[in-house]
């Protein structure tokens, strides 16, 4: 019989995870790195869920197994294949909702096919919880701020790259953070699975280490800064690099002077009450004219505006660098050095 394992055991087990929920219910947040391999469609969990309402739990077992057995030979053949991109103590890491039937019942089966199996002590609810939990707790928080094209995000990740602790929202969020933050971008995920991709960062972390964050509003597309952390942001030093406008032009050119010129144009045009109907019409015309440093001048005059303005309202240790004689991996090098 296949062992229940608290969270903190589970992780520690080497193996592929499967996340046996309905589609829905995954999609709407999971474990990082889980695949999924629903027991039941979302359809079949909704009349499963329906039979146990009006008739009783006998009937919904029964209506369960029915939609549940054709698929017991595909669940056996995708986890021996995932199996098979891990050393031979690996075990197939099995979870639903609250560690109960479902997981259960899958694991069951895996091991009368011969496959190691544990499942998860108190489903993914209990790593929700956990994961909530590690937002809140207190780490040595590093805020890198700049205005608009400062190269913040290319000096991130190349501290990261040189192993210094960094979270990158932008990265989890899948959304560089302003009106132009969707474009070229894959979908972001669910506003729970932000969350819980931060919290599981947050825990490899060595809280004794800095964790370097780049300055973020609080939403970042349709992904919300969890509270605790945002308010750990606003209240950590913040290092703020200074860049000449040529020098920002020249970040902002390689992520989106290429981009689609409608999405720019729609992007562009979601901010025309902020920028004035002259000047926001102006920036659409340029980028029409395929003119984007013209385009680029216009939208900084919000952006730089609106940075500005943040900056005065939140009071926090404020760090000036002079960025004009640093490229963004020196830059990188030096922030990574200092504690």
């Amino acid at each position: 019989m296949a062992k229940s394992l608290e969270l903190s055991e589970f992780q520690k087990i080497s193996g592929p995870i499967f996340d046996v929920r309905s589609p829905g219910e995954f999609a709407q947040g999971q474990l990082p790195g889980a695949y999924n391999l629903p027991l039941f469609t979302n359809e079949e969990r909704s009349q499963i869920g329906s039979l146990y309402k009006q008739i009783g739990r006998k009937q919904a077992v029964l209506e369960g197994m029915r939609y549940a057995a054709p698929k017991f030979a595909h669940f056996v053949e995708e986890v021996e294949k995932a199996l098979q991109d891990f050393s031979p103590e690996g075990k197939a890491k099995i979870h639903c909702w609250r560690g109960g039937m479902r997981s259960g019942s899958v694991a069951m089966l895996l091991e009368m096919a011969g496959m190691p199996t544990v499942t998860l002590k108190g489903g993914y609810k209990a790593f929700r919880h956990w994961a909530l939990e590690s937002l809140k707790q207190p780490y040595q928080l590093r805020i890198l701020g700049g205005m608009t094209g400062s190269g913040k995000t290319a000096i991130l990740h190349f501290m990261k790259a040189q192993g210094t602790q960094v979270l990158d929202l932008e990265g989890f969020a899948k959304h560089r953070g302003s009106s132009f933050g969707m474009i070229g971008m894959p979908q972001q995920p669910s506003n729970e699975q932000f969350e819980n991709e931060l919290g599981f960062q947050l825990s490899l972390f060595d809280p004794k280490r800095p964790i370097w964050i780049e300055d973020e509003s609080r939403l970042i597309g349709w992904c919300k800064v969890p509270d605790p952390l945002f308010l750990a942001m606003r209240t950590a030093p913040l290092y703020i690099l200074e860049r000449s406008t040529k020098h920002r032009l020249e970040e902002i050119q390689k992520t989106y002077w290429d981009q689609d010129p409608n999405a720019l144009i729609k992007s562009t045009n979601r901010l025309i009450k902020k920028l004035g109907s002259v000047r926001g019409k102006e920036a659409v015309a340029a980028i029409e004219k395929k003119d984007m440093e013209t385009a680029t001048l216009i939208i900084l005059e919000y952006y730089d505006r609106s940075y500005l303005h943040e900056l005065r309202r939140h009071k926090r240790p404020q760090i000036q660098l002079d960025g004009s004689h640093r490229s963004n991996e020196l830059w990188a090098t030096y922030l990574g050095s200092l504690h």
